[in-house]
């Protein structure tokens, strides 16, 4: 089994991050083997540069953070992300197709992003938050009918962050179709174990280094 950091897409994400804050990430990630760096979009070229000659994928975000965007505008994003170099893309479902069950334009939504990524790893953003079992349930089977590769809980701009209860409804829903990508309010090794029992398989937090320490200082030189 993984050791716990390579389950981490260690992130930085918001309106006033610094290229300071961004140079601290890449630090931190080479320093922790991360499995990937989650940046905005217009970050993408600088930080793909640095990770080069590194194992550490460059993820970022699309849609980002209400999904409300145009497809035609969320496939720009998408593919200059990509001509820029990112490795994955997490991008933000439409709610509104959601909510009103409208799966045809639901699944139009992720798979003009999944085409537009050419291969590249899609993650399906459904903010959790705000939506009911069903509608969880629904956004999935969407994502799934898609092409997707994963589905996310969060965007961490929400009024909550993952569940654990969220995170293993998704896993039932997708099986071993799609994995589980849980992010918002991660903040320690207790919350993260959690979301991986339940069956996240890749973690979105802004606190990585504090969970690998936490880990690194009862567990030394272990997986979890």
């Amino acid at each position: 089994m993984d050791a716990l950091n390579h389950f981490i897409d260690h992130t930085k994400l918001g309106s006033t991050v610094s290229f300071e804050d961004i140079d601290q990430l890449i630090e931190e990630g080479i320093t922790y083997q991360f499995k990937s760096l989650c940046i905005n979009s217009h970050f993408v070229s600088y930080v793909s540069e640095k990770l080069k000659h590194t194992n550490i994928l460059t993820c970022t975000v699309v849609g980002f953070p209400h999904g409300s965007h145009t497809k035609e505008a969320k496939i720009a994003e998408t593919k200059q992300a990509i001509l820029d170099g990112a490795n994955e893309i997490d991008m933000v479902l439409n709610l509104t197709y959601v909510q009103s069950r409208n799966k045809l334009k639901a699944i139009e939504d992720i798979q003009s992003v999944v085409n537009a990524a050419a291969g590249r790893c899609v993650k399906v953003i459904l903010e959790t938050c705000y939506l009911s079992d069903e509608e969880i349930i629904f956004a999935c089977l969407c994502a799934k009918e898609a092409g997707a590769h994963f589905v996310k809980t969060s965007t961490g701009f929400g009024t909550a962050g993952a569940t654990v209860e969220h995170v293993a409804l998704m896993k039932q829903t997708v099986g071993d179709a799609l994995e589980v990508k849980a992010s918002g309010g991660i903040k320690n090794k207790e919350d993260a174990l959690k979301m991986i029992r339940a069956g996240a398989t890749r973690l979105g937090t802004s606190k990585g280094v504090s969970i690998i320490e936490n880990k690194e200082s009862q567990h030394a030189n272990t997986s979890y």
